[in-house]
């Protein structure tokens, strides 16, 4: 799988590293090359900090807790604040001295709003939760009054475009909320619950951030993709300044406003509405990230199998793999065969969970053992099925790190 950035070593030096990092490891195992990701870093963050924006981590592409502060501590203060996936891992993160936390999916469930109401409680940190309805600000309100405590909320928007009066759709299916003048009024009675403060607001424009179009399993869409993230993207500018002006003029608190997401840093950083954007996948570069023409991102987190059969010339098997990306199933949610170079799926398996077999090109000699390093089609996913990373120094292995997995966590 290529990637866009003519700087990076070669696919045989690549492979020489890691061969040589893994040889006394037992396979399968998972590694992340820190060189990588403090190059995807710097690349990330560069307009982000000329900017005067900061950035925050989402949570949910990285789970490990080590690959987190590596990256928090590497931003010298633009990386600031974590986006996590649910209320159970915004507490662990707040326990674990994260101060910022915006949990970025509503949770209705009790046990949730009592955990938001005690870290509340206790100002050690901030721990707020997204909310696009009544019923949302009600539950949450009434474990706020009973804790004594003000949980901070943030009001989403939908940034999906739906052009043609409404009849088309591009986007995700997440807030109801579509008009300024709807999120101001969720805001408001934010403001004026007992239980609750208003925070902020989150406008997250997947139509743009998550559609790669440069796509080369589905080379036929990418034209109507590259016109998607295109034709969306005023409607996206136009929306949050509106909201942005509206809830200003009736002097409501806006400590934050998110945005953005890997794929849509290089132009959403630069919006004056947006206090913050966001980020996690680009940072290890799953490959799905190849599929953006204008990044130049270098792949960081990947696993390793080893040969276990030659059943036919052209051809080996390795033991495990199966671990396919959530999303519409399609070939680019499967892990792809990175290293030795020209490796490929076979069609009629694909990856396996107990194997995977793979067609090899001439000239690429594997033995029974060799390590074959795949790349995941999602950054954080990978961790699910991993306890722990290896983390590479050039061909060193510096560091072997627990996974939340590792950590005895599966919160989602």
């Amino acid at each position: 799988m290529r990637t866009h950035d003519p700087a990076a070593p070669s696919a045989s030096d690549l492979y020489a590293r890691y061969r040589q990092a893994v040889k006394d490891q037992r396979l399968p195992l998972a590694l992340v090359d820190l060189d990588a990701v403090d190059h995807n870093i710097g690349v990330l963050l560069e307009g982000v900090r000329s900017r005067g924006k900061r950035l925050r981590l989402a949570s949910k592409s990285v789970r490990c807790l080590a690959l987190i502060r590596h990256i928090v501590e590497r931003g010298q203060g633009t990386v600031r604040g974590i986006m996590a996936y649910t209320v159970e891992e915004g507490a662990f993160l707040a326990q674990q001295g994260f101060d910022d936390v915006l949990v970025a999916y509503p949770s209705v469930q009790p046990s949730d709003a009592l955990t938001l109401a005690r870290v509340a409680r206790e100002g050690r940190a901030t721990l707020a939760i997204i909310v696009d309805s009544q019923a949302h600000l009600e539950r949450l309100d009434a474990a706020g009054v009973a804790e004594g405590a003000r949980i901070p909320v943030v009001v989403e928007v939908d940034m999906s475009w739906r052009p043609l009066g409404g009849r088309l759709h591009f986007g995700v299916r997440r807030s109801p909320l579509r008009t300024p003048e709807a999120v101001l009024s969720l805001a408001e009675r934010a403001h004026a619950s007992r239980g609750l403060r208003f925070h902020g607001v989150m406008g997250y424009e997947a139509q743009i951030a998550g559609l790669g179009d440069d796509n080369p399993f589905a080379r036929a869409q990418n034209p109507v993709k590259r016109m998607i993230r295109e034709r969306s993207r005023p409607h996206v500018e136009e929306t949050r300044e509106r909201i942005a002006r509206m809830i200003r003029e009736r002097g409501l608190p806006l400590e934050v406003f998110n945005g953005g997401g890997t794929g849509s840093l290089n132009w959403c950083a630069a919006e004056s509405s947006l206090t913050e954007v966001t980020a996690g996948s680009g940072f290890v570069a799953s490959h799905i990230f190849d599929f953006y023409r204008h990044l130049k991102l270098r792949p960081a987190a990947f696993f390793a199998l080893q040969v276990v059969r030659r059943s036919d010339p052209g051809f080996v098997t390795c033991q495990g793999g199966g671990y396919i990306a959530s999303g519409p199933p399609g070939p680019d949610r499967q892990p792809v065969p990175w290293l030795p170079e020209g490796l490929g799926l076979v069609a009629m398996e694909g990856a396996g969970e107990v194997q995977t077999p793979l067609r090899v090109p001439p000239g690429v000699d594997l033995d029974l053992g060799d390590p074959v390093f795949f790349r995941h089609a999602k950054a954080g996913e990978l961790a699910e099925h991993f306890t722990h990373y290896l983390l590479l120094r050039g061909d060193r292995v510096v560091e072997r790190v627990p996974t939340y997995r590792g950590m005895g966590h599966a919160f989602l």
